[in-house]
């Protein structure tokens, strides 16, 4: 029989971000971004089969030795049934699950069909979240936690570290800050122990219906930070400001390509009518938005964040009022003294301190002639 904890172990060794198993070939692994096929042999549909199964065991065997550090109560009933699980899948239902591998890694499995086999893709997370100044993020966020309210959006395409970034502002208040946090995630992924703060992680499906119902509540439950996994709709999106407005920090994610454009998005998302209301509401509330992508060292182990980084400084903050959202690149660009930098910028910073290549920063430049034109004059 094929274990998953053996694959994960590979995946370690490997300092692999995912591991992909599927029916017909080997497994593989994202390195670096690029994926690695290993050498063993294919896997059967069989092999997946049970994969899967050892997947559902172990995100069963965690939910109840949770329940029974909390409860003290070992006798709860089965969290979830293999067979009915499996059933779902057969029937064409993705499956997210989270489990833990004690003292090595927690896991984010997706299990689904294809083309009749069962295949999964394992997202290998941290036991512990990353700090700030582990993850190379720029110093300005460490200040922008400490406001006592206002929104912080973490941006950036798919697999570019956005949760990882929230996870560690979030590290940063823990450690910090004598707060009550609360996280609506989809699933829970980074794990928190609290220290000066209280951190309270709802997920979706097992704690709450949903982010809308969660959402909803959150206010009445005393917090001082409310964390949310992805702004997904026009519905979070209002809540999340209006909760930024009266009085609480809100960090969040969001799939847009950089700092501008997330401006746009989160305004075009709401009826044209009540575009000039929202302009308002957000130069009121914004604190940050961050855009990232992940680029590979020059030394060829590992990749470190370019982040783009736009605070609401005087000028941003009535751009996006005004909704002149087509100058705030130029604002970005010129506000280093509110902290702020384009993805060119931040490419270039890292270019010159040797930290990647002229290649990777061209490959991810958010505007490859004028990337090109700096790194030619320094």
């Amino acid at each position: 029989m094929k274990s998953i904890h053996a694959f994960l172990e590979v995946a370690l060794k490997k300092r692999a971000s995912d591991l992909v198993i599927k029916a017909g070939a080997p497994p593989s692994f994202r390195v670096d971004g690029d994926m690695q096929i290993d050498d063993s042999a294919p896997l059967t549909s069989q092999d997946t089969y049970e994969i899967s199964c050892g997947i559902i065991d172990s995100a069963s065997r965690d939910y109840l030795l949770r329940k029974a550090d909390i409860d003290g109560d070992g006798d709860e009933p089965p969290f979830m049934n293999t067979e009915e699980i499996m059933e779902r899948l057969q029937a064409g239902h993705e499956i997210d699950l989270v489990f833990t591998v004690p003292g090595l890694v927690r896991v984010r499995a997706n299990l689904f069909l294809e083309r009749g086999t069962i295949g999964t893709v394992c997202r290998i997370i941290p036991l512990s979240p990353y700090t700030i100044q582990e993850l190379s993020l720029p110093a300005v966020l460490k200040d922008i936690v400490l406001q006592p309210q206002g929104l912080i959006i973490i941006t950036g395409p798919t697999g570019s570290g956005k949760t990882t970034t929230l996870a560690a502002l979030v590290e940063e208040i823990n450690r910090t800050r004598r707060t009550n946090i609360f996280t609506i995630e989809d699933p829970v992924e980074y794990v928190f122990n609290d220290k000066k703060s209280v951190i309270h992680q709802r997920e979706i499906g097992s704690d709450t219906q949903s982010f809308k119902s969660a959402l909803h509540s959150v206010t009445r439950q005393s917090p001082d930070i409310i964390c949310i996994g992805e702004m997904r709709d026009v519905e979070t999106m209002d809540v999340a400001m209006a909760a930024a407005e009266i009085g609480h920090l809100v960090i969040t994610t969001f799939h847009t390509v950089s700092a501008p454009a997330t401006i746009d998005r989160i305004i075009d998302s709401f009826p044209v009518h009540l575009h000039r209301q929202v302009s308002t509401q957000l130069a009121a509330s914004l604190l940050c938005v961050t855009s990232q992508r992940l680029a590979r060292r020059s030394s060829g182990m590992g990749r470190l964040p370019a982040v783009e980084v736009m605070t609401n400084s005087p000028t941003v903050r009535k751009q996006i009022e005004d909704g002149e959202t087509n100058e705030l690149y130029n604002s970005i660009r010129d506000g280093s003294h509110f902290g702020m930098n384009t993805m060119n910028q931040a490419l270039e910073k890292l270019y010159q301190n040797k930290s990647i290549s002229y290649d990777e920063a061209m490959l991810l430049a958010g505007n490859s002639a004028e990337l090109r034109h700096m790194l030619r004059h320094n």
